[in-house]
C-alpha cells in the first residue's frame, strides 16, 4: 500500500506540528514520539486519519500505532517531511526517559533489562510445554504418560527438556548480559558474572534448605570470614544489584588507567572485586530479600487465593497502561526460580484474553467501518499475546470495553487462583498461555479462558447496546 505525503502530513499536523517532535522512530506497529508537548496533540483529529488505528503515551513517548509493514513508509515520510533525521530507539527512549519520574526510571530500567531475554524465556517455556505433553501422566493414557507407554520416545523428551531448561538454568547469565548492558558496562563480562553465580562447584542454591537442615552447606574461610559457596540458581536480585556494581566500576575504571593498561587491568579488577562483593555480601543480602518477596506472594496466595486473584486480575490491565506491569515479569521469574513455578503469569494470560474479548466485541457493537477493521485485528493481536492495539486503540478509547474485561479477567482470576493454577514459565500470553501451564491444572485454566473470552464479549456488548438506546 502506497502512503501519500498528505496523509502524513495530516499525522504531524494532529501530533502539533513538526515543532512539537522531539525525537521518533518505530517498532513494528507503531511510530515512537517523544513531543515536547503532548497537550498540543489533538486525538480526535488524529484518530479520524484512516491509517491511524489508535494512539496512546507511555514511559514518555507518544506512540501513534499505524500496523505492520506500513509504518515503515509511514516513518520514513515522516523523516523526510519534518527534518528531524531518524532516531535510533535508543535515542528516542533516552529522549523519553528525560521526562520521567524516578519511579518511572526504576520501573524502564527493569523492562530494559528483561524484554530483551523475554525470547529465550517464553521460548523455553513452549518447549517445555511440549515435553510436558509427552510426560504428563494422564493426558493420553490413565495413570500413564507417553513416554511410559512408548518408551522409544524417551530420549527425544529428555533432550527437549535439556533445550527447554537451559534458560532458566543460566539464568543469571542472560540477566547480566542485560543488565551490564543497560548499565554502560561490558555485556560480555555480564554473561561470565551471570555463570559465575551458578558455577557447578557452588552448592545449588535449589538445594540450599536441604543442606542447611542438614548442617551440609559449604563455606570459604576469608581470613577468618566465612562466607558460603552457594550458587544463585534462578535469583533475580543478586545478578541485578551485582551487574549493576560491575557496570560502574568498570566505567570508573575505564576513566582513570590509562588506555595503555586498560585491556589488562580494567576488567579482570572489575570482575575480582564485584564477585568477592557478590558472595560476601551482595548474594546473601539480597537472596534473603528474593525469599521474602517470594514468601508474601506465597502467603497472599495460599491463605487469601480469592482475594489475591481478584486484585491482580483487576489490576494488571491499569498496570500496563502505566508500565508498571513490566516489574512483576522479575517476580515471575523470582516465583519460578524459587518455587518452580509462578501464579501471576496464568492472570496475566487471561486478562489478555479479556481484552481480545471486549476488543471483539465492539466489532459487533460499532457500525463504524474502520473501527471494525481495527477491533477485529486487535483482538486477534490480544489473543496471541499482543494487547496494546486492543487496549489502547479500541478499548480505552471507550473506555467501558475495558472496564468490562478487567471484570472478566477479575472473575477469571478468581477461579484459576483457588484452584491452585501455575505455570511453570512465562510463555505467550493469550490463548497459547495454556502450553506454559502446569498439564494437571490444565481443565481450571481452560475454564478460566473460557470465562475471560465469553464474560467481558457479552458486558461490552450489553453496555454498547445500553449506550445506544
Amino acid at each position: 500500500m502506497a502512503i501519500e505525503r498528505k496523509t502524513v502530513e495530516e499525522i504531524i499536523d494532529a501530533i502539533g506540528g513538526k515543532e512539537n517532535i522531539d525525537s521518533a522512530t518505530h517498532c513494528v506497529t507503531r511510530l515512537r514520539l517523544v513531543l515536547h508537548d503532548e497537550g498540543k496533540v489533538d486525538k480526535e483529529k488524529l484518530e479520524n486519519i484512516d491509517i491511524v488505528k489508535g494512539n496512546f503515551s507511555t514511559n514518555g513517548q507518544f506512540q501513534v500505532i499505524i500496523g505492520q509493514g506500513l509504518v515503515d513508509k509511514v516513518y520514513k515520510e515522516l523523516v523526510n517531511i519534518t527534518g528531524i533525521g531518524e532516531a535510533s530507539k535508543e535515542d528516542t527512549k533516552a529522549a523519553a526517559e528525560k521526562k520521567m519520574n524516578p519511579l518511572q526510571r526504576g520501573i524502564k530500567t527493569l523492562a530494559d533489562i528483561f524484554i530483551p531475554i523475554l525470547p529465550a524465556i517464553v521460548t523455553a517455556g513452549l518447549l517445555m510445554g511440549i515435553y510436558n505433553l509427552l510426560s504428563g501422566q494422564g493426558i493420553f493414557y490413565d495413570e500413564q504418560s507417553l513416554i511410559e507407554v512408548h518408551t522409544q520416545w524417551a530420549d527425544f523428551a529428555n533432550i527437549i527438556h535439556l533445550i527447554a531448561n537451559t534458560a532458566f538454568v543460566f539464568l543469571p547469565g542472560l540477566i547480566g548480559w542485560s543488565a551490564v548492558k543497560k548499565f554502560g558496562g561490558n555485556p560480555l563480562l555480564g554473561i561470565v558474572l551471570g555463570l559465575m553465580l551458578v558455577h557447578p562447584d557452588l552448592l545449588n542454591a535449589w538445594a540450599y534448605g536441604a543442606a542447611q537442615e542438614a548442617g551440609e552447606i559449604p563455606y570459604w574461610n576469608l581470613f577468618g570470614l566465612d562466607v558460603a559457596a552457594v550458587g544463585y540458581q534462578g535469583q533475580v536480585l543478586p545478578i541485578l544489584v551485582a551487574s549493576y556494581v560491575l557496570a560502574k566500576l568498570e566505567i570508573v575504571l575505564r576513566k582513570r588507567i590509562p588506555d595503555a593498561f586498560q585491556l589488562l587491568l580494567v576488567a579482570p579488577i572489575a570482575l575480582l572485586v564485584t564477585g568477592f562483593l557478590a558472595f560476601i555480601v551482595i548474594g546473601p543480602i539480597t537472596f534473603t530479600i528474593g525469599n521474602g518477596i517470594t514468601t508474601v506472594f506465597v502467603t497472599i496466595f495460599d491463605n487469601f487465593a480469592a482475594i489475591g486473584g481478584l486484585l491482580y486480575g483487576l489490576i494488571y490491565a491499569p498496570l500496563v497502561i502505566t508500565g508498571m506491569h513490566h516489574t512483576f515479569l522479575a517476580v515471575d521469574i523470582q516465583l519460578i526460580g524459587t518455587t518452580g513455578a509462578t501464579f501471576l503469569w496464568p492472570i496475566l494470560a487471561l486478562s489478555n484474553i479479556a481484552q481480545g474479548s471486549a476488543a471483539l466485541a465492539m466489532m459487533f457493537a460499532t457500525r463504524d467501518e474502520k473501527l471494525k477493521g481495527l477491533s477485529l485485528t486487535s483482538s486477534i493481536s490480544a489473543y496471541l499475546g499482543i494487547t496494546e492495539p486492543a487496549m489502547f486503540g479500541v478499548n480505552l478509547r471507550f473506555r467501558y470495553p475495558f472496564i468490562c474485561a478487567i471484570i472478566g479477567s477479575g472473575i477469571a482470576a478468581v477461579l484459576i487462583t483457588i484452584n491452585r493454577v501455575t505455570a511453570f514459565s512465562i510463555g505467550v500470553g493469550g490463548l497459547p498461555g495454556i502450553f506454559s501451564i502446569v498439564p494437571d491444572k490444565w481443565l481450571p485454566f481452560f475454564f478460566g479462558m473460557l470465562i475471560a473470552l465469553i464474560v467481558p464479549f457479552v458486558l461490552t456488548l450489553i453496555v454498547a447496546k445500553i449506550k445506544r438506546q
